[in-house]
Protein backbone atom coordinates (compact mmCIF):
# COMPACT_ATOMS: atom_id res chain seq x y z
CA UNK A 1 0.00 0.00 0.00
CA UNK A 2 1.21 3.22 -0.92
CA UNK A 3 2.31 5.91 2.09
CA UNK A 4 1.27 9.29 2.52
CA UNK A 5 -1.43 8.50 1.48
CA UNK A 6 -3.87 11.99 1.04
CA UNK A 7 -7.38 11.78 1.89
CA UNK A 8 -11.21 13.74 2.13
CA UNK A 9 -13.80 12.81 4.26
CA UNK A 10 -17.06 14.56 2.47
CA UNK A 11 -19.51 15.35 5.37
CA UNK A 12 -20.37 17.16 8.64
CA UNK A 13 -21.66 14.76 11.07
CA UNK A 14 -20.70 12.57 14.02
CA UNK A 15 -20.52 9.95 11.30
CA UNK A 16 -17.76 11.96 9.51
CA UNK A 17 -15.65 12.51 12.71
CA UNK A 18 -15.45 8.60 13.28
CA UNK A 19 -14.46 7.72 9.59
CA UNK A 20 -12.03 10.60 9.35
CA UNK A 21 -10.68 9.79 13.37
CA UNK A 22 -10.32 6.21 11.94
CA UNK A 23 -8.33 6.97 8.70
CA UNK A 24 -6.06 9.29 10.45
CA UNK A 25 -5.08 6.37 12.85
CA UNK A 26 -3.45 5.00 9.89
CA UNK A 27 0.59 5.20 9.74
CA UNK A 28 -0.47 4.71 5.87
CA UNK A 29 -2.06 8.27 5.91
CA UNK A 30 -0.39 11.87 5.85
CA UNK A 31 -3.88 14.15 5.74
CA UNK A 32 -6.90 13.63 6.18
CA UNK A 33 -9.04 16.83 4.71
CA UNK A 34 -12.87 17.07 5.79
CA UNK A 35 -15.20 19.24 3.61
CA UNK A 36 -17.11 20.66 5.13
CA UNK A 37 -16.33 18.16 8.29
CA UNK A 38 -16.98 20.13 11.84
CA UNK A 39 -14.91 22.50 14.99
CA UNK A 40 -14.37 18.76 16.70
CA UNK A 41 -12.21 17.58 13.76
CA UNK A 42 -9.31 20.29 14.29
CA UNK A 43 -8.65 18.20 17.76
CA UNK A 44 -7.64 14.91 16.06
CA UNK A 45 -5.52 17.02 13.38
CA UNK A 46 -8.31 16.28 10.56
CA UNK A 47 -8.00 19.73 8.27
CA UNK A 48 -11.95 20.88 7.60
CA UNK A 49 -12.23 22.59 4.39
CA UNK A 50 -14.82 25.13 4.27
CA UNK A 51 -16.55 23.60 1.07
CA UNK A 52 -20.17 22.01 1.34
CA UNK A 53 -20.87 18.51 0.93
CA UNK A 54 -22.93 19.47 -1.50
CA UNK A 55 -20.78 21.44 -4.09
CA UNK A 56 -19.81 18.92 -5.92
CA UNK A 57 -17.58 21.28 -8.71
CA UNK A 58 -15.91 22.32 -5.83
CA UNK A 59 -15.14 18.85 -4.21
CA UNK A 60 -14.01 18.03 -7.03
CA UNK A 61 -11.33 20.78 -7.81
CA UNK A 62 -10.12 20.55 -4.14
CA UNK A 63 -9.30 16.77 -4.58
CA UNK A 64 -7.47 17.59 -8.29
CA UNK A 65 -5.79 20.74 -6.48
CA UNK A 66 -4.68 18.74 -3.06
CA UNK A 67 -3.98 16.15 -5.07
CA UNK A 68 -5.80 13.91 -3.09
CA UNK A 69 -5.54 9.74 -3.07
CA UNK A 70 -8.99 8.98 -1.77
CA UNK A 71 -12.41 10.43 -1.30
CA UNK A 72 -14.97 9.02 1.14
CA UNK A 73 -18.21 10.04 0.85
CA UNK A 74 -20.71 10.11 4.18
CA UNK A 75 -24.29 11.42 3.41
CA UNK A 76 -26.67 9.42 1.36
CA UNK A 77 -27.84 12.98 -0.70
CA UNK A 78 -24.20 13.92 -2.03
CA UNK A 79 -24.26 10.08 -3.74
CA UNK A 80 -27.83 10.46 -4.89
CA UNK A 81 -26.50 13.23 -6.65
CA UNK A 82 -24.05 11.80 -8.45
CA UNK A 83 -20.43 12.64 -7.00
CA UNK A 84 -19.24 8.91 -7.45
CA UNK A 85 -19.88 9.35 -11.47
CA UNK A 86 -18.41 12.81 -11.35
CA UNK A 87 -15.26 12.22 -9.55
CA UNK A 88 -15.42 8.91 -11.68
CA UNK A 89 -15.54 10.55 -14.87
CA UNK A 90 -12.61 13.12 -13.78
CA UNK A 91 -10.16 10.40 -12.97
CA UNK A 92 -10.29 10.58 -9.16
CA UNK A 93 -10.63 7.63 -6.97
CA UNK A 94 -13.72 7.78 -4.49
CA UNK A 95 -15.04 5.23 -1.93
CA UNK A 96 -18.96 4.81 -2.61
CA UNK A 97 -21.87 3.56 -5.21
CA UNK A 98 -22.60 4.98 -8.42
CA UNK A 99 -25.82 7.52 -8.52
CA UNK A 100 -27.43 4.38 -10.56
CA UNK A 101 -26.91 2.09 -7.13
CA UNK A 102 -27.91 4.91 -4.79
CA UNK A 103 -31.07 5.04 -6.00
CA UNK A 104 -31.55 1.71 -3.64
CA UNK A 105 -31.57 4.32 -0.83
CA UNK A 106 -32.98 7.08 -2.89
CA UNK A 107 -36.50 5.36 -3.35
CA UNK A 108 -37.92 3.09 -1.45
CA UNK A 109 -39.69 2.05 -4.10
CA UNK A 110 -37.09 0.86 -6.44
CA UNK A 111 -35.27 -0.50 -3.57
CA UNK A 112 -38.14 -2.97 -3.34
CA UNK A 113 -38.58 -3.70 -6.75
CA UNK A 114 -35.13 -4.20 -6.72
CA UNK A 115 -35.74 -6.84 -3.78
CA UNK A 116 -38.65 -8.65 -4.98
CA UNK A 117 -36.77 -9.30 -8.84
CA UNK A 118 -33.68 -10.87 -6.95
CA UNK A 119 -36.06 -13.07 -4.26
CA UNK A 120 -34.72 -11.20 -1.20
CA UNK A 121 -37.31 -11.33 1.77
CA UNK A 122 -38.59 -8.25 3.15
CA UNK A 123 -42.35 -6.89 3.88
CA UNK A 124 -45.27 -7.13 1.77
CA UNK A 125 -45.90 -3.46 -0.12
CA UNK A 126 -47.69 -1.19 -2.79
CA UNK A 127 -46.61 1.85 -3.92
CA UNK A 128 -48.84 5.05 -4.53
CA UNK A 129 -48.63 8.11 -6.83
CA UNK A 130 -50.94 10.40 -5.14
CA UNK A 131 -52.41 10.57 -1.85
CA UNK A 132 -56.53 9.66 -3.00
CA UNK A 133 -54.84 6.19 -4.20
CA UNK A 134 -52.80 5.91 -1.08
CA UNK A 135 -55.60 5.67 1.15
CA UNK A 136 -57.34 3.68 -0.96
CA UNK A 137 -55.14 1.66 -0.85
CA UNK A 138 -54.71 0.92 3.00
CA UNK A 139 -58.18 -1.54 2.87
CA UNK A 140 -55.26 -3.88 1.62
CA UNK A 141 -53.15 -3.67 4.88
CA UNK A 142 -53.66 -4.96 8.22
CA UNK A 143 -52.98 -2.18 11.36
CA UNK A 144 -50.47 -0.95 12.44
CA UNK A 145 -49.86 0.07 8.61
CA UNK A 146 -45.57 1.18 8.07
CA UNK A 147 -45.93 4.23 5.81
CA UNK A 148 -42.98 5.48 4.09
CA UNK A 149 -41.70 8.55 1.75
CA UNK A 150 -40.33 7.08 -1.12
CA UNK A 151 -37.64 10.13 -1.22
CA UNK A 152 -34.67 10.81 1.03
CA UNK A 153 -36.00 11.60 4.25
CA UNK A 154 -32.70 11.01 6.38
CA UNK A 155 -34.11 8.23 8.44
CA UNK A 156 -37.17 10.55 9.59
CA UNK A 157 -39.65 9.46 6.70
CA UNK A 158 -41.36 6.34 7.93
CA UNK A 159 -44.45 6.39 10.17
CA UNK A 160 -45.98 3.19 11.77
CA UNK A 161 -50.06 4.27 11.74
CA UNK A 162 -52.11 2.39 14.82
CA UNK A 163 -54.76 3.62 13.18
CA UNK A 164 -56.96 4.75 9.87
CA UNK A 165 -57.33 8.60 11.09
CA UNK A 166 -53.35 8.37 11.67
CA UNK A 167 -52.77 6.63 8.29
CA UNK A 168 -54.54 9.30 6.35
CA UNK A 169 -53.28 12.04 8.03
CA UNK A 170 -49.56 10.90 7.39
CA UNK A 171 -50.50 10.14 3.69
CA UNK A 172 -51.52 13.73 2.94
CA UNK A 173 -49.14 15.43 4.98
CA UNK A 174 -46.48 13.30 2.66
CA UNK A 175 -48.02 14.18 -0.29
CA UNK A 176 -48.52 17.80 0.58
CA UNK A 177 -44.38 17.95 1.90
CA UNK A 178 -43.26 17.25 -2.28
CA UNK A 179 -43.16 13.38 -2.42
CA UNK A 180 -44.31 12.01 -5.61
CA UNK A 181 -44.57 8.52 -4.35
CA UNK A 182 -46.09 6.77 -0.93
CA UNK A 183 -44.91 3.14 -0.20
CA UNK A 184 -47.15 1.44 2.03
CA UNK A 185 -45.42 -1.79 3.95
CA UNK A 186 -47.35 -4.66 6.64
CA UNK A 187 -45.81 -4.04 9.39
CA UNK A 188 -42.98 -6.71 10.57
CA UNK A 189 -42.25 -7.84 14.03
CA UNK A 190 -38.94 -8.64 15.68
CA UNK A 191 -35.73 -6.88 16.78
CA UNK A 192 -34.08 -4.60 14.20
CA UNK A 193 -30.26 -4.91 13.03
CA UNK A 194 -27.85 -3.20 11.23
CA UNK A 195 -25.45 -5.02 9.17
CA UNK A 196 -22.56 -3.07 7.21
CA UNK A 197 -21.65 -4.69 3.73
CA UNK A 198 -18.92 -3.10 2.49
CA UNK A 199 -18.78 -4.06 -1.28
CA UNK A 200 -16.24 -3.96 -4.28
CA UNK A 201 -17.80 -5.16 -7.49
CA UNK A 202 -18.49 -9.03 -6.24
CA UNK A 203 -16.48 -9.03 -3.47
CA UNK A 204 -17.67 -8.43 0.01
CA UNK A 205 -16.92 -7.99 3.73
CA UNK A 206 -19.06 -7.79 6.42
CA UNK A 207 -17.90 -5.28 9.24
CA UNK A 208 -19.56 -5.76 12.59
CA UNK A 209 -23.82 -5.36 13.81
CA UNK A 210 -24.94 -2.32 15.67
CA UNK A 211 -28.22 -1.78 16.71
CA UNK A 212 -29.29 1.47 16.82
CA UNK A 213 -32.38 3.39 18.89
CA UNK A 214 -34.87 5.15 16.63
CA UNK A 215 -37.86 6.44 17.97
CA UNK A 216 -37.46 10.16 20.31
CA UNK A 217 -38.96 8.74 23.64
CA UNK A 218 -38.34 6.53 26.04
CA UNK A 219 -40.03 3.26 26.08
CA UNK A 220 -39.68 2.80 22.06
CA UNK A 221 -42.63 5.57 22.12
CA UNK A 222 -42.47 8.82 20.22
CA UNK A 223 -41.58 9.04 16.23
CA UNK A 224 -38.57 7.81 14.30
CA UNK A 225 -35.75 9.76 13.81
CA UNK A 226 -32.16 9.21 11.81
CA UNK A 227 -31.02 7.21 15.55
CA UNK A 228 -30.69 8.31 18.67
CA UNK A 229 -27.91 6.02 19.87
CA UNK A 230 -27.04 3.06 19.21
CA UNK A 231 -24.50 0.22 20.65
CA UNK A 232 -22.48 -2.77 19.62
CA UNK A 233 -21.39 -5.54 19.69
CA UNK A 234 -24.38 -7.42 20.01
CA UNK A 235 -24.51 -10.83 22.60
CA UNK A 236 -27.86 -11.40 21.85
CA UNK A 237 -27.62 -12.26 18.44
CA UNK A 238 -27.22 -15.84 17.38
CA UNK A 239 -24.03 -16.76 15.38
CA UNK A 240 -27.25 -19.07 13.32
CA UNK A 241 -29.19 -15.75 13.01
CA UNK A 242 -26.36 -14.16 11.44
CA UNK A 243 -25.40 -16.42 9.20
CA UNK A 244 -28.92 -16.96 7.93
CA UNK A 245 -28.97 -12.75 7.27
CA UNK A 246 -25.86 -12.79 5.56
CA UNK A 247 -27.30 -16.76 3.58
CA UNK A 248 -30.73 -15.19 3.06
CA UNK A 249 -29.72 -11.47 2.12
CA UNK A 250 -26.65 -10.49 1.68
CA UNK A 251 -25.85 -13.34 -0.55
CA UNK A 252 -28.68 -12.65 -2.74
CA UNK A 253 -28.39 -9.49 -2.35
CA UNK A 254 -24.57 -9.30 -3.70
CA UNK A 255 -25.68 -11.57 -6.78
CA UNK A 256 -28.41 -8.84 -7.89
CA UNK A 257 -25.67 -6.00 -7.88
CA UNK A 258 -23.58 -8.34 -9.93
CA UNK A 259 -26.56 -9.22 -12.30
CA UNK A 260 -27.94 -6.16 -12.37
CA UNK A 261 -24.42 -4.96 -13.47
CA UNK A 262 -24.27 -2.12 -10.80
CA UNK A 263 -20.48 -2.13 -10.26
CA UNK A 264 -21.07 -1.40 -6.58
CA UNK A 265 -18.48 0.20 -4.69
CA UNK A 266 -18.54 1.36 -0.92
CA UNK A 267 -20.90 0.58 1.73
CA UNK A 268 -23.85 -1.08 1.93
CA UNK A 269 -25.53 -0.45 4.82
CA UNK A 270 -28.57 -3.22 5.09
CA UNK A 271 -31.53 -2.48 8.19
CA UNK A 272 -32.97 -5.80 8.78
CA UNK A 273 -35.42 -7.18 10.92
CA UNK A 274 -35.51 -10.71 12.53
CA UNK A 275 -39.19 -12.01 12.36
CA UNK A 276 -40.62 -15.20 13.14
CA UNK A 277 -40.11 -16.16 9.68
CA UNK A 278 -36.32 -15.15 9.31
CA UNK A 279 -34.18 -11.77 8.48
CA UNK A 280 -35.87 -9.90 6.26
CA UNK A 281 -34.95 -6.34 4.94
CA UNK A 282 -36.63 -3.02 5.85
CA UNK A 283 -34.31 -1.05 3.78
CA UNK A 284 -30.86 -0.32 2.34
CA UNK A 285 -28.81 2.83 2.24
CA UNK A 286 -25.57 3.54 0.65
CA UNK A 287 -23.51 4.71 3.20
CA UNK A 288 -22.24 3.96 6.87
CA UNK A 289 -25.08 4.45 9.52
CA UNK A 290 -25.33 7.60 11.75
CA UNK A 291 -24.89 6.69 14.81
CA UNK A 292 -23.55 3.44 14.19
CA UNK A 293 -20.32 4.29 12.70
CA UNK A 294 -19.45 5.84 15.73
CA UNK A 295 -19.48 2.78 17.70
CA UNK A 296 -18.56 0.04 15.00
CA UNK A 297 -15.49 1.61 13.59
CA UNK A 298 -13.91 2.16 17.05
CA UNK A 299 -13.76 -2.00 17.44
Amino acid sequence: MKDDLVLLVVGSGGREFAVAKKLKESPHVKTVYCAPGNVGMQTIGVETVPIEETDLDGLLEFAKNKKVDWTFVGPENVLCAGITDKFNEAGQKIFGPNQRAAQLEGSKDYALRFMSKYNIPTARYETYASAETCIAGLKNFDYPVVIKEDGLAGGKGVTIAQNQDVAEETIREMFAGGQTAVVLEECLVGPEYSMFVVVSEDQFTILPMAQDHKRVGDGDKGPNTGGMGSYSPLPQLKKEDRQKMIDEIVKPTMNGLVQGNYHYCGVLYIGLMLTEDGPKVIEYNVRLGDPETQVVLPR
